[in-house]
């Protein structure tokens, strides 16, 4: 770099400071500036010979996060320090954790050191280096939430300038993002990062839906601003005339919302209905709240029809994040229907800001913020199984991270949110631990009900107990919350344990009096030659008699052919899962259409079951431990977790070349039941397209009927061809590919 180069970017970095204090949520007082400025100081000093892939000095990151943290967030003076320095201890030799304590005191050093706990894990073959990683960033809910908040930052920043790194790397960070920490944001209550984060990790994981959304919604834009003012424009009088302050703004849906709306309900992008909010925002003492809420629905209702299904109250009862709201959909003009949000400028900070904007408006009052700590409370339940795997423990965690919730009533009449479909089992271990565990039945209205019966909201449950039930297997299906699914699991293990102890010595006396002894190679053996997993799964088996005498007998005498069996069989578990012995010796010309990696192999592989990928489709491969190279779509259901905890597993792959074999298509078709439409569909396909139908099902109800084909195909560009011949039949409403 040149001297005028050093003096721009030093002269950018200047601007980029001073636009940090400028942007802070909070008042900055003299010693909060100080503070910050000392932080700065230390940041610039500890990063001074770095740089990013873009080329940019490394210092630009930590003060964007900063700025994230002050003006999105709206932490204080001690979290936009904590920001700035949050890589400083882990990228420079010259400052530890203790010179950041000496320098800063112990609250700053605890924010750091959790965020720098984090990133300091090695890689582990064994393990999913992004599934440890992931509980790490979890545990440190134990030191401050703070450190969460500030990681989500550093990850929105991170997305922000994505563009610079490599396609795998940004294809693992997107599908991260979309995987935990979208999901975390909501969780908080941030639903701006949490919105910004889906729509950039869409940007990256399926760049052309993301790109064609955009598209539409800014062709869509000046219909949406003149509709909202035909909205505005009919309540502005009435709102007016009752001496209500108030703002009406239109806030368009997330194109990560979007996406996922016309995915669930198989609808094009001009199908979905409601693709923005109006969003009315009211000046109101806290007292009065409530009261003028309700008189704004009452306008709003009195100029507008609402759909009665379609009112959620987040007033009286708001989420577990602290959001408070009333959303109603009214049939507005032109006959569309339109999502209206009501809500105070401090449900709006709080909607906005999350965890900030309740302590501002927790300061001077005694009670605690219990939304954040009760959820952080249930967090640590979860958190308390340190057996479970990296992959078990996140995913357990991720469960209720998304989940909708209910509320319900305890015999008291006290209330109780739980995610939807949960279960008695869920709220019993949502009371008290030992309720769960002694849990004997349910009742809900005063009716006895199953333990998996589905809870709704307004139901009134009660727990019946005995001090002689405990938790049976069939308990994790019931379960659906993270703390209820954690303790069962743990119960389950210990009485497991307990049993397979017996069993162990049970097998010892009846494998003496075969004349064999229990040692590794017999356990071993035994294990492959009943199909488990592992020899507490054996030792169990046998403490509960599912292996009985007469199959250890049929063992004892098919023993060499088993040992044969079980050689071959850990060579070839070996020579399938190792990534580096996959040589050519597998490569095979039967499959010659899809190919891998940056140099196009041909090798083995299985088309996965879970998303059925035919040629066309956009795919990946996965190493898996049992079937070699699984391919997976890119759109796949378990894409997200595979990629973000798997990722140095993910192959890329694509197809070349689809002329020589055929593949299973199913086409789902929804429309209106009339003489001779299944005759036309099965003309069109048989017939007109030569494509072989493998399956057909046609199901009829008052007037309208579903249906599903299996077709013959040889890759996905015939199947969107005779998709689009099928819409064109008189009848037929909508047509997806399952």
């Amino acid at each position: 770099m040149t001297a005028e180069d050093i003096k721009k970017e030093n002269t950018s970095i200047a601007k980029e400071y001073k636009e940090l204090l400028s942007v802070s949520y909070r008042r900055l007082t003299a010693t909060d500036k100080k503070l910050i400025r000392k932080a700065f100081d230390v940041a610039m000093d500890g990063h001074k010979n770095q740089r990013r892939k873009s080329g940019e000095a490394y210092i630009f990151h930590p003060i964007s996060v900063a700025k994230i943290v002050a003006s999105k967030i709206g932490l204080d003076a001690t979290s936009i320090a904590s920001a700035l320095l949050h890589d400083v201890v882990e990228d420079s030799p010259d400052y530890s954790i203790q010179d950041i304590e000496q320098l800063f005191g112990a609250t700053v050093s605890r924010i750091v050191n959790g965020l720098t706990k984090i990133s300091s894990l090695k890689k582990d073959k064994d393990i999913s280096l992004q599934a440890e990683n992931f509980r790490k960033m979890l545990l440190t809910l134990n030191d401050d939430v703070r450190v969460i908040i500030i990681k989500i930052a550093d990850r929105l920043h991170n997305m922000q300038t994505i563009h610079s790194l490599a396609e795998d790397k940004q294809l693992k960070i997107a599908s991260e993002t979309l995987y935990i920490y979208a999901p975390l944001a909501h969780k908080i209550g941030l639903y701006n990062i949490k919105s910004e984060l889906e729509d950039l990790a869409l940007k990256y994981t399926e760049p052309e839906v993301h790109n064609s959304i955009l598209l539409k919604m800014k062709e869509s834009k000046e219909d949406q601003d003149q509709y909202i003012g035909k909205i505005s424009g009919v309540l502005e009088e009435a709102l007016i005339k009752q001496k209500i302050k108030y703002l009406i703004k239109g806030r368009p849906k997330s194109i990560f919302s979007i996406h996922r709306k016309m995915q669930r309900q198989g609808v094009s992008f001009d199908e979905v209905y409601d693709k923005f909010a109006v969003r009315i925002i009211y000046k109101s003492s806290l007292k009065n709240e409530k009261f003028l809420a309700w008189k704004i629905y009452s306008i709003v209702t009195d100029f507008f029809r609402p759909n009665p299904t379609r009112l959620r109250d987040w007033i009286s009862a708001p989420k577990s994040t602290g959001y408070e709201a009333l959303h109603i959909t009214v049939m507005g003009p032109e006959g569309r229907w339109v999502e209206v949000q009501i809500r105070s400028e401090r449900m709006n900070e709080i909607a906005e800001k999350g965890y900030a904007a309740h302590y501002k408006y927790k300061q001077g009052r005694t009670e605690k913020d219990e939304t954040l700590e009760s959820w952080i409370g249930k967090l640590q339940d979860v958190m308390d199984n340190p057996a479970a795997s990296a992959v078990d423990f996140v995913e357990e965690f991720k469960l209720n991270l998304y989940a909708k919730e209910i509320f319900v009533f305890t015999p008291n009449g006290d209330l109780k949110s739980l995610p939807k479909e949960a279960t008695p089992l869920d709220f019993a271990f949502g009371i008290h631990t030992e309720v769960g565990l002694k849990t004997r039945g349910a009742k809900v209205n005063g009716k006895l009900v199953p333990l998996n019966y589905k809870l709704h909201s307004g139901d009134q449950v009660s727990i019946i107990t005995s001090e002689n039930a405990k938790p049976t297997a069939n308990w994790l299906d019931y379960a659906t919350t993270g703390r209820a699914r954690s303790k069962i699991k743990s119960s389950l293990k210990e009485e497991k344990k307990t049993i397979a102890e017996d069993g162990k010595e049970i097998l010892r006396r009846k494998l003496k009096q075969m004349k064999i002894n229990l040692d590794e190679r017999a356990v071993n053996e035994l294990v492959n030659y009943f199909k488990l997993r592992t020899s507490l799964d054996l030792f169990y088996r046998i403490g509960i008699g599912s292996i009985d005498n007469g199959m250890l007998k049929k063992y004892a005498a098919s023993r060499s052919n088993v040992l044969v069996s079980f050689i071959k069989n850990k060579i070839s578990r070996k020579k399938n899962t190792d990534p580096e012995t996959i040589n050519s010796d597998e490569i095979t010309s039967k499959y010659d259409m899809l190919v891998f990696g940056k140099e196009q192999e041909k090798l083995n592989y299985k088309l996965s079951v879970c998303c059925n990928p035919i040629p066309g489709d956009n795919v990946f491969g996965f190493l898996s431990i049992k079937d070699g190279i699984k391919v997976h779509k890119k759109t796949c259901p378990n894409a997200l977790s595979l990629q973000s905890n798997y990722a140095y597993r993910i192959i890329d792959a694509k197809w070349i070349d689809s002329s020589q074999q055929v593949f299973r298509a199913v086409i789902k078709l929804t429309g209106i039941d009339q003489k001779g439409m299944v005759s036309d569909i099965t003309k069109l396909i048989s017939g007109n397209m030569d494509v072989n139908i493998k399956s057909i099902s046609f199901d009829s109800d008052s007037g309208t009927f579903n249906g599903e084909i299996a077709v013959e195909v040889k890759n996905n560009n015939f199947v969107t061809k005779l998709m689009d011949r099928i819409k064109k039949i008189n009848g037929i409403e909508k047509v997806s590919r399952v």
